[in-house]
């Protein structure tokens, strides 16, 4: 959840019609993909989107940024997380935190069926954890093709941040993530019956104890905090060797920047740490200077811009269809 996907009703008049796709991640599994491609694909640089706890590829913030990436000549893909964006009924299985195999599924489908030779990944909250955790993991054996990764607002350690949630000052955010995630939880066992039974679901009173309760007992870890721990980005930060963007608020509620000033994260040259003192939770709203009232919207397509080869080619192109 975000300040601006709370509060601000957008339009994204110049975001073309998507493409569904799905990718088999693992055996009986599949995650959904909304493509925006360019003509001729591999001629353009691609931007892999994940969104965050209990969001879709329809959050605000990823069709923001799917807009921005696109009209700056990228194919774009907005990747739900399993289960989510209406996808429950593709896998038997769950969503959480560590799955950054995932990801790397998709990239590397990108890279040998469709032969695109730039991929950018890019991650909001949960989702940035996932593509920080994706790039620490590849470490040096990270795909050519991956030129960069971009966090906004990561949940770079999963314990910090469930904690964090639990400050009475944090009860809105508390009680609209727990709702969501039972709800979430009684869909998926009347798809599978017998699957999942939901005894223990009634003493969920927090994100911790629903990761306790059902995210460690499904998902094979022993209980919430060795999920969190083997989960968490910031245990593999200083494998990171492509170029990463990091940008969180000091100020954020949820996600506390402490574990941010970690020597790991520090002294890593391939990762530039943006944290102005204000800007909440994925919300960085800005005056309107330049179109840029979703600033860190523009700071991904920007990043990602500067790391591309074909950057200059693609958004010339892309004006020139324009005019």
């Amino acid at each position: 959840m975000t300040i601006a996907s709370s509060f601000w009703r957008r339009k994204f008049p110049h975001l073309p019609r998507a493409e569904d796709r799905l990718f088999e991640v693992e055996p009986e599994t599949r995650i959904l993909a909304h493509c925006h491609w360019q003509v001729s694909p591999q001629e353009h640089p691609t931007l892999l989107l994940v969104h965050g706890l209990e969001g879709s590829s329809d959050s605000g913030y990823m069709l923001g940024t799917a807009e921005k990436a696109f009209e700056k000549g990228f194919n774009v893909l907005r990747v739900n997380q399993r289960n989510c964006g209406g996808t429950e009924h593709l896998t038997p299985t769950l969503y959480n935190s560590g799955l950054s195999r995932d990801f790397k599924a998709v990239v590397e489908e990108l890279i040998v069926r469709d032969r695109l030779p730039e991929i950018f990944a890019a991650g909001y909250s949960m989702g940035g954890n996932l593509v920080l955790k994706m790039a620490g993991e590849w470490s040096d054996a990270a795909p050519a093709e991956l030129r960069a990764v971009v966090a906004i607002s990561p949940s770079l350690d999963l314990a910090a941040c469930a904690r964090a949630l639990n400050r009475p000052q944090n009860w809105i955010y508390q009680r609209h993530f727990v709702n969501k995630l039972k709800r979430r939880m009684q869909r998926k066992a009347k798809l599978f019956p017998g699957l999942y039974p939901l005894d223990g679901l009634h003493r969920v009173r927090s994100v911790w104890d629903f990761d306790d309760v059902i995210t460690a007992r499904f998902c094979g870890f022993r209980d919430a905090a060795d999920y969190y721990e083997r989960s968490s980005a910031l245990r593999v930060i200083a494998g990171i060797r492509v170029p990463t963007l990091i940008v969180t608020a000091q100020d954020d509620p949820m996600i506390p920047y402490q574990p941010f000033l970690d020597p790991a994260l520090q002294s890593n040259p391939h990762i530039t740490l943006v944290a102005p003192r204000h800007g909440g939770h994925c919300g960085f709203l800005s005056r309107q200077n330049g179109g840029e009232r979703f600033w860190s919207e523009e700071r991904i397509v920007e990043f990602c811009e500067a790391h591309s080869g074909q950057g200059r080619t693609a958004t010339a192109e892309a004006t020139n269809k324009r005019d």
